[in-house]
């Protein structure tokens, strides 16, 4: 299976569902490079950093569900990385 290097962006305008966002980050982990959370108090927002390497099949589902979050906003970087596995 062909595996590619991403990197997903979100932004969480709504704490109450940051729970909700990890557990579906936690279902991937498998798939999760690292990530990086930065809270931006003065503007009352999370901005999350997500790097994968995974099918891309895998990564259009994590970001179909991060994207379904009410008050999570989420944008997928591609690279030309490509691996079989």
């Amino acid at each position: 299976m062909k595996s590619r290097v991403a990197i997903m962006g979100i932004v969480v305008e709504d704490s109450e569902h940051v729970a909700e966002l990890n557990a579906i980050l936690h279902e991937y982990a498998r798939h999760i490079i690292g990530r990086m959370g930065i809270p931006y108090r003065e503007r009352g927002v999370n901005i999350i950093s997500v790097a994968l390497d995974a099918p891309e099949n895998e990564i259009s589902a994590l970001a179909g569900k991060v994207g379904n979050i009410d008050g999570v906003s989420v944008k997928t970087a591609y690279s030309s990385v490509i691996s079989q596995d």
